[in-house]
């Protein structure tokens, strides 16, 4: 068979096809020089509300930091306890670390992969304040059972839906099934800025107060509606503030009322966003005709499959993951053929070393670490070829008849 090299991911076939649409938005953001929270961040936001039919939609510099701001938003405090899934990017996880909290690890539905709602009323302590699922590899949790089990027992819950934008769950899109959603804007996520980016979506006023108040230090009339809803003695700054904005001058910015961060999407970014957000659903379209083909061509293989549906979902493929009790060599092989793959993840998030503290062990959550052993993700952008992913079934069938 010949050699054919296929990427793990292609960020340039995307921009080749967006070039000429993508060049004019960033050509004409540059040339209004509004870099900082400029009308392109607005009607983005506002254009993300609607597709994912959510009441608000609040931008900021990465995924990571909607969490922590969806996370202190929802009232999470120092020494609360927050549950959620060791089978997924560390960012989840360490998100509840950087807001003062504790992960509590529950492990995974072995053909999901999500958190395993049945397993989550057993690990609810009196310092449970929410739980945390995650939408992986864009399929969405059950969160169904998660928010009943979250209702119950009056925690909050956040989706991590950063894999997931464009996904659906019972007719509703993911990022829109809980108390707050959060989004990544990374270059290889099915929407992706040139950069980092971020969003967390919500219908609930205070939690969208809190979030764009936190993500700009707390400051201006944000800041101070904000303080004053955690019921913090706060002036109203139009009492004290002088000049005017202009679009880099905030005169409100020298009146701060929380302690918040610095997380902002940048505008040329958001210009990028809108062209890509035109597109998502026929991206994620091709991603599912990928997935397909590889589902068809793989098998009678001694590999266990992604499902191609699940009752009541749809996902969006942001990863093609199988399982494979050869993980290494069958990785090893694909390379020899210059193919990408991604091993994700190699270590369960309760034994990664910075969480040794937390007293897990091997063993503790067997369907997460099996998980790690056999991941192998297949290359499943969506301007793969047929005859590219045609040569990535190929490759692994040889890999087989050789065993």
């Amino acid at each position: 068979m010949e050699l054919m090299k296929v990427s793990f991911f292609n960020l340039e076939r995307q921009y080749r096809d967006l070039q000429p649409e993508m060049e004019q938005q960033v050509l004409e953001t540059l040339r209004a020089c509004a870099f900082i929270e400029g009308p392109a961040v607005k009607t983005l936001e506002a254009s993300l509300a609607e597709y994912l039919r959510v009441k608000h939609a609040i931008t900021c510099g990465n995924g990571t930091d909607a969490l922590k701001l969806a996370l202190r938003a929802c009232r999470v405090l120092p020494g609360d306890e927050v549950i959620t899934s060791p089978f997924t990017f560390f960012a989840s996880a360490e998100a509840i670390a950087a807001v003062g909290a504790v992960p509590v690890f529950v492990d995974i539905d072995p053909v999901t992969l999500n958190l395993d709602p049945s397993r989550i009323e057993a690990a609810i302590t009196a310092k449970t304040s929410a739980i945390l699922p995650v939408d992986i590899f864009g399929v969405p949790a059950e969160m169904d059972a998660i928010n009943e089990i979250a209702k119950h027992h009056g925690l909050r819950v956040i989706e991590d839906a950063c894999q997931a934008i464009g996904a659906e769950y019972r007719g509703k899109k993911a990022g829109a099934l809980s108390d707050a959603g959060c989004f990544s804007f990374y270059p290889t996520k099915n929407l992706a800025a040139y950069g980092d980016g971020g969003m967390i979506t919500t219908d609930d006023d205070d939690i969208a107060l809190l979030c764009r108040a936190y993500k700009a230090h707390g400051n201006g009339k944000n800041g101070a509606k904000a303080a004053r809803l955690l019921g913090m003695d706060a002036d109203d700054p139009e009492q004290n503030v002088q000049g005017k904005s202009d679009g880099l001058y905030d005169p409100y910015k020298y009146y701060n009322y929380l302690v918040g961060d610095n997380s902002r999407l940048d505008t040329v970014q958001a210009a990028v966003l809108r062209v890509k957000l035109g597109h998502l659903d026929r991206y994620n379209e091709q991603r599912t005709e990928n997935a397909r083909r590889y589902h068809e061509g793989l098998q009678g293989l001694p590999l266990r499959l992604p499902p191609l549906t699940l009752p009541g979902i749809r996902q969006c493929w942001h990863q093609y993951a199988l399982m494979s009790q050869e993980k290494t060599a069958l990785i090893d092989h694909l390379g020899a053929a210059q193919i990408g793959t991604g091993a994700f993840y190699p270590v369960p998030l309760h034994l990664q070393k910075v969480f040794r503290p937390l007293g897990y062990r091997e063993g503790d959550l067997p369907n997460a670490e099996q998980a790690c052993r056999q991941s192998v993700c297949l290359p499943v952008y969506p301007e793969l070829t047929a005859e590219e992913s045609d040569y990535v079934i190929q490759t692994i069938r040889a890999f087989y008849r050789k065993g």
